[in-house]
C-alpha cells in the first residue's frame, strides 16, 4: 500500500515552480509534428509550463527550436500556435530581426554608437529531435538522446506494425485542476466503469492492464482486437499521451498553465478519411468532458482542506504510484 502525495502539492504555487524547473525543465517535451511546418518560415509555438518555445523550418529545410524571446527586451518573436514568418523572425516589440537559423540580422534603430556585437545576441537555441515525425525539445543540455526515452514505445509500435499518421486536426481545452490530477486520472483504468459508461461498454469483458517500462506507461485492453479501442495507449513521462490505432493516432499533451490549472492540447493524426476523423473527435470530446468533470471535482476537494492523503491500490493504481514517487522526489 502506498500513501498518496499530500493534497497541498496540488495547486500550490511553490509546487508549480518546483515542477516547472525540476520536471518540465529537465526532460523531453512534445512540441508538434514536423509536417505542421512543411515550408521555410513555417513555425509552431507553445507555452510548456511557462517555457515559451517555438520551432521554425529554415531555408535549408531543417527544423530548429528556440525560446520565443527576443534578446533585446524579451519581446515575443511569434504569437499564436502556428504560422509563417517569411524569411526572418521579427520581434513584435521593437522589430529586431533574426534569420531562421537564429542569427541576429538587424537590431532595428541601433547604430554604430551602440557598440555591441550582434553575433553575441542570437536567439537562445533549444535542443530538438524528431521521432516518427513528432518533434520534441528539451531545455536540458545534458539530457540523454530522445531515442532512449521513446525506445519502449518504438518497440511496441514496431512489433505491432503500427505507424503514426499525418496531422489532421487540433483541439485544446483548459481545466480547473492541477496537471497532476489529470495525469493521474489518465494513468489508471480503475475509474472507467464509473466515469466513462460508453467506453466501459466498448471494452466489455476485456481485461484492462497497465504496466510501466522506463519512462513509458502502457495501457491495454486485452481481448479488444477489432473494436474502436484496438491499438496501443501509451503515456510518456512527464505529460504526453500517445494513442495509436489502425487508421490514426491521437497525441494528448497535458501542460500546467499555472497552479491548479492544466491545458490539454490534442493533435489528431488520421489516415482513415473524414469519417474516421469525425468519430475520433466525437469520442475524444465525450471522454474529455467526462474526465474534466471528475478531475475538477477532485481538485475542489483537494483544495477544500479536509483531505490530506489517501492510499493507492497496488492492483489498479501501480502507474499512479510510479508517477507520484517521481513527483515526490522533486519535492524532497
Amino acid at each position: 500500500m502506498q500513501v498518496t502525495l499530500p493534497a497541498r502539492l496540488y495547486g500550490c504555487p511553490d509546487a508549480w515552480l518546483r515542477e516547472r524547473a525540476g520536471v518540465f525543465g529537465r526532460t523531453w517535451l512534445f512540441l508538434g509534428h514536423e509536417a505542421e511546418a512543411p515550408g521555410a518560415g513555417d513555425w509552431i509555438a507553445a507555452d510548456l509550463a511557462g517555457h515559451r518555445l517555438l520551432m521554425v523550418r529554415g531555408a535549408d529545410g531543417a527544423l530548429r527550436a528556440f525560446h520565443n524571446v527576443c534578446r533585446h527586451r524579451a519581446g515575443p518573436l511569434v504569437s499564436g500556435v502556428a504560422g509563417n514568418c517569411g524569411r526572418e523572425l521579427v520581434c513584435g516589440y521593437h522589430g529586431w530581426r533574426y534569420t531562421l537559423e537564429g542569427r541576429l540580422r538587424a537590431a532595428t534603430g541601433f547604430g554604430a554608437a551602440e557598440a555591441f556585437d550582434p553575433r553575441e545576441f542570437g536567439l537562445l537555441g533549444v535542443r530538438l529531435e524528431i521521432w516518427r515525425g513528432l518533434a520534441f525539445v528539451t531545455l536540458d543540455a545534458d539530457a540523454a538522446p530522445l531515442a532512449g526515452t521513446v525506445a519502449p514505445l518504438e518497440a511496441l509500435l514496431a512489433g505491432r506494425g503500427l505507424d503514426i499518421a499525418r496531422p489532421a486536426a487540433r483541439r485544446a481545452h483548459e481545466l480547473a485542476c492541477d496537471w497532476k490530477v489529470y495525469a493521474e486520472n489518465y494513468l489508471e483504468g480503475y475509474h472507467i466503469g464509473s466515469v466513462h459508461p460508453v467506453l466501459s461498454d466498448e471494452l466489455g469483458s476485456a481485461e484492462y492492464r497497465v504496466r510501466v517500462e522506463g519512462d513509458l506507461v502502457i495501457q491495454e485492453a486485452v481481448g479488444v482486437n477489432d473494436g474502436p479501442q484496438a491499438g496501443v495507449w501509451g503515456w510518456l513521462w512527464p505529460n504526453l499521451g500517445i494513442n495509436v490505432y489502425r487508421d490514426g493516432a491521437m497525441i494528448e499533451r497535458m501542460t500546467p498553465v499555472g497552479p491548479g490549472r492544466v491545458r490539454l492540447d490534442y493533435l489528431f493524426l488520421n489516415d482513415g478519411g473524414e469519417g474516421a476523423l469525425g468519430e475520433a473527435l466525437v469520442a475524444s470530446d465525450r471522454l474529455t468532458d467526462e474526465d474534466a468533470s471528475i478531475c475538477e471535482a477532485v481538485q475542489r476537494n483537494l483544495s477544500a482542506g479536509a483531505y490530506e492523503t489517501g492510499v493507492l491500490s497496488t492492483v489498479h493504481e501501480g502507474a499512479v504510484g510510479w508517477f507520484q514517487r517521481r513527483i515526490g522526489e522533486i519535492h524532497q
